[in-house]
């Protein structure tokens, strides 16, 4: 990827950046050079003005038609001017907000952020932030107190002219550091078509969707498909713009980074999977109960429970039965009731979270399957077994660590056909993206259990069949889906 830094003058930009290009805008806009350089071009727009048709301006929103990715983005310089988006941010950089300025003895604070960093260490964690929410190369932010609390009143986009003189060591060093740890065109080994980010978080250990070795394995068949794959982490929100698609390998939820991930890359026009529409509908157990009995897909009998039917439980389903908050992932938050007496135990703590939860009867099985689906077809097929000695296939033991049941991987063609069947039909009613559904097969039939929007794909587990192949068939939904997208807005 080459990067390319575009100033209102040369001379704006005295900082040497070794494999970074500088370039005045007006060359960038009307030189055939740049008009035809190659999409995979990096554009750092650092004009002294955005204002609306300037020629800052327009420097993004070319740098957009030409299939180039500007930062700021034209959706960025727009958010800039309108105070309200300025002022919606999320709770955790408002948090961040509050904690790092509360030492602070005046009711107004400006801080300058470049590269995501500040000249003061102890600001850096706030800076990063603001890069990530307002993703602008060198900014200005002004604060104002008012009832003790803290709001942003101001993001300012700076140009190189707007650096103070005592700072440029600090940018110099700021700007090679952040170039540094990118892929630019003097890292790239091979000749790439786009570009992918995977999100994945190196803390989640036993709970990640996808193990180290499966990740290197996705990085290599993204290299196969002529796609420059990087794996980045929730600090590289900034970053993410630079990219053609999003790949998420990092557990899903709506109150989390991942939705932000996928809401921000989706809005850009971005591929994306997990799409952040799938992520609502997959991690919301009530939505599911409800959407699967709707369309008639065979489901455990299933009671949506609220503070007024709790009592019914017992006569509906009997005991013992399994209660699920509706964002559980990973059997946690998911309990098995044995008696009544634990049920008026467990239910309080469940409400307390939220207003309804999922009651369904139990349905005890050695296995479950898990059909993979991809792109609307099934992509692979594997008997997930109960952990030993419970009654999930994950016995959780601690944070971010669990014992798992075996895994069987069988061939698709093999595995029960009704068992496929149900379980595309039941991720084709989410979209069109990767799941994983859980099948329980009982003498009464396949019952669906749940629809999963980030799956499982470990190295030796789910690719046990199809070993690389099935790394480069999700690459080329991405290469085929990021062609598509670039033929419709080059109409």
């Amino acid at each position: 990827m080459t990067a390319l830094i575009v100033t209102s003058d040369a001379r704006d930009w005295p900082f040497d950046i070794s494999g970074v290009d500088v370039v005045d805008a007006w060359t960038y806009l009307t030189s055939p050079e740049f008009g035809n350089a190659r999409r995979t071009t990096r554009v750092f727009n650092l004009c002294r003005s955005y204002r609306y048709q300037s020629t800052g301006y327009y420097v993004s929103l070319l740098a957009e038609a030409r299939g180039h990715k500007p930062l700021p983005g034209v959706t960025t310089l727009q958010d800039l001017k309108t105070r309200s988006m300025i002022r919606l941010v999320s709770d955790e950089l408002d948090e961040l907000i509050q904690k790092s300025l509360a030492p602070l003895q005046s009711s107004e604070f400006t801080l300058s952020v470049y590269f995501g960093r500040n000249l003061a260490q102890r600001y850096d964690r706030l800076s990063l932030h603001l890069f990530n929410q307002f993703p602008v190369p060198l900014l200005r932010a002004e604060f104002i107190k008012r009832d003790e609390t803290w709001q942003i009143r101001r993001i300012k986009a700076l140009s190189g002219a707007d650096v103070p003189a005592n700072h440029t060591e600090f940018v110099t060093e700021a700007a090679q550091r952040y170039f540094g740890g990118r892929s630019t065109s003097v890292k790239v080994r091979k000749r790439t078509r786009f570009d992918l980010a995977i999100l994945h978080d190196p803390l989640e250990k036993d709970n990640a969707p996808s193990d180290e070795a499966a990740l290197k394995k996705f990085l290599k068949a993204a290299e196969k498909a002529e796609i420059n794959a990087e794996l980045l982490t929730k600090d590289d929100f900034g970053r993410l713009l630079e990219f053609d698609a999003l790949f998420i390998r990092e557990t899903t939820a709506v109150n989390h980074h991942t939705y932000r991930f996928a809401r921000r890359a989706a809005s850009e026009g971005m591929i994306v999977i997990d799409d952040p529409v799938s992520i609502l509908r997959c991690t919301n157990k009530v939505y599911l109960a409800e959407l699967l009995t709707r369309h008639k897909i065979p489901i455990p009998r299933t009671v949506l429970l609220h503070r007024e039917n709790a009592d019914s439980i017992a006569a509906e389903l009997g005991f013992p039965c399994v209660i699920k908050k509706p964002d559980s992932a990973f059997s946690q938050g998911v309990v098995k009731i044995k008696s009544e007496d634990e049920l008026r135990e467990q239910l309080p703590k469940f409400f307390d979270e939220s207003e309804l939860l999922v009651a369904q009867e139990f349905l005890p099985t050695d296995f479950d399957w898990r059909i993979g689906v991809l792109d609307n077809k099934p992509l692979f097929a594997c008997r997930y077994f109960m952990a030993r000695g419970h009654w999930q296939i994950i016995r959780q033991e601690r944070a971010g660590a669990g014992r798992y049941g075996k895994t069987e991987t069988v061939p698709v063609e093999l595995a029960p056909r009704k068992a496929v069947d149900v379980a595309v039909k039941a991720a084709n009613l989410i979209g069109n993206g990767l799941y994983g559904v859980d099948v329980k097969e009982t003498a009464n039939g396949f019952h669906v259990i749940e629809v999963n929007d980030n799956p499982n794909i470990d190295a030796g587990a789910e690719d046990a069949l199809l070993k690389d192949e099935l790394y480069s068939r999700i690459m080329d939904v991405f290469v085929r889906r990021i062609e598509a997208a670039k033929a419709r807005n080059h109409d």
